[in-house]
């Protein structure tokens, strides 16, 4: 019996938590990082800020005591925003045992370092990391919707012992050695999906949407294999599977944001009625246009999200300037 810890009582590691309780055969632990969240998690057993209406099994223990925790967890599973991972990651770190496997959940790229998920983890800890990514919305999760991700790791024995943790017969996992093209799968495709969510916002119809998803997995894709990734990633389910989802879905918080800011609102007023909820494209903009230019990488697409989110350009004149830009052949 392995003893699993989830690291973030959000709607997505609550769900997680959900998910092995129901698989049954593990020892489970949910970090919430503050202790009201965490008592109000003891006394309703429900998470009523993140995710309301599923009840957390009993078996599942509840703390907002970090190293209590990680205390003897055979795998650490991260579900920490983007911009608090490295704090948590190194509170947590003196107390690892080598042993001790972390998994990334979080989906996103560091705002000043452009290091991805794994990437940051490994800057501050040894300990052996794969990451959890593709098309999952939490509450489909926790209602037991038959769901498929991808578990990546470079030493695919460690992605192979995620797989079959977690696998259950609601929650299938396939595993991949290319972390690289499963995390920016993961991370770039919330950019695409504010984009995706502004063509709705501005009613511009089934043919634009079409379009800038299209565009959207190809911009994704010249990034990830600049970076080291696979093109074959970038067409499963952590790339075309987890932006179709997010590009579509009415529970993607990404393109609900979208849809706002392409109604006129602006970001401050939006971010600011989803009651402490992340989206996590807002912050990875930036940083995903700061590792194209690394690269070299052009991210027409990616740029409009950014001056839309920063620079307070008006959507409807971002499109144009996308539809106005020189015409080229579709594989370039």
């Amino acid at each position: 019996m392995s003893r699993i810890t989830v690291l973030g009582a959000g709607a997505w590691g609550t769900a997680l938590a959900i998910s092995l309780a129901r698989r049954g055969g593990h020892r489970l632990c949910l970090w919430a990082h503050t202790s009201s969240l965490a008592e109000q998690l003891h006394e309703s057993g429900e998470n009523l800020t993140y995710l309301p209406g599923f009840i957390l099994p009993v078996d599942v223990h509840v703390t907002s005591d970090l190293p209590e925790a990680i205390f003897e967890a055979d795998i650490i599973v991260s579900v920490v925003p983007s911009q608090h991972l490295r704090s948590v990651i190194s509170h947590i770190a003196p107390l690892l045992t080598p042993h001790q496997i972390i998994l990334s959940a979080s989906k996103g790229i560091e705002e000043t370092s452009y290091l991805r998920m794994s990437q940051v983890i490994a800057s501050v800890t040894d300990n052996p990391c794969a990451v959890l990514s593709g098309p999952s919305f939490a509450q489909e999760v926790a209602a037991a919707s038959p769901t498929a991700i991808v578990a990546a790791a470079s030493d695919i024995r460690l992605a192979q012992t995620i797989q079959r943790e977690f696998s259950s017969p609601t929650l299938r996992l396939y595993t991949n050695d290319d972390v690289t093209g499963v995390e920016l799968g993961g991370a770039l495709k919330n950019v695409i999906a504010l984009a995706a969510g502004v063509v709705k916002g501005l009613n511009l119809g089934h043919n634009s949407s079409a379009a800038l998803i299209t565009r959207g997995i190809a911009e994704m894709t010249r990034l990830a294999i600049a970076c080291g990734g696979r093109r074959a990633t970038l067409t499963g389910l952590s790339g075309v599977g987890d932006l179709i989802l997010t590009c579509t879905g009415e529970l993607s918080r990404n393109r609900a944001v979208g849809i706002e800011l392409g109604r006129g609102r602006q970001l401050d007023t939006i971010l600011s009625g989803m009651g402490g909820k992340v989206a996590e494209g807002v912050l990875s903009t930036a940083a995903a246009l700061g590792l194209a230019g690394r690269y070299g990488v052009e991210m027409p697409i990616t740029e409009q999200v950014d001056a839309i989110l920063h620079r307070n350009k008006v959507p409807g004149d971002a499109i144009r300037e996308l539809m106005s830009r020189p015409g080229r052949d579709e594989h370039q």
